[in-house]
């Protein structure tokens, strides 16, 4: 069975660093033909594709954090990372990993996919 799991939220002030890292199991990142991206949601709020990497080798970047987040994988250990600098107190929520996630609404119910239990980012000003 297919499984990633988040690591790496945490509380801090705006201005500081983040990196999260996220690791799958059940199958290969190298082997595999999946895109592997990054959402969050926020209390209230939707589920937003924030980073990916496609599986031509392709990046995307919401336009919330393009320019402060970097995606990046590690085939070898069979992860993803987001690299979050400059965070800011609207970058608060709950982040998720996820293999071929699609573009759900709802983080906590996504209809495809291979996704995680998510990891908790909260900035303070």
């Amino acid at each position: 069975e297919a499984r990633m799991v988040e690591s790496g939220g945490g509380s801090v002030q705006a201005g500081d660093s983040l990196r999260l890292s996220c690791t799958g199991s059940g199958f290969t990142f190298a082997d595999s033909n999946k895109d592997f991206d990054w959402y969050r949601q926020a209390p209230g709020g939707v589920c937003i594709n924030i980073a990916g990497i496609s599986r031509g080798g392709t990046f995307y970047y919401d336009a919330a954090v393009k320019g402060r987040f970097t995606i990046s994988r590690d085939d070898a250990k069979n992860s993803i990372y987001l690299q979050m600098n400059n965070l800011k107190p609207e970058d608060t929520a709950m982040y998720y990993c996820a293999a071929h996630g699609g573009w759900p609404d709802d983080c906590t119910r996504p209809t495809t996919g291979d996704w995680g239990q998510g990891t908790q980012v909260t900035v303070s000003p």
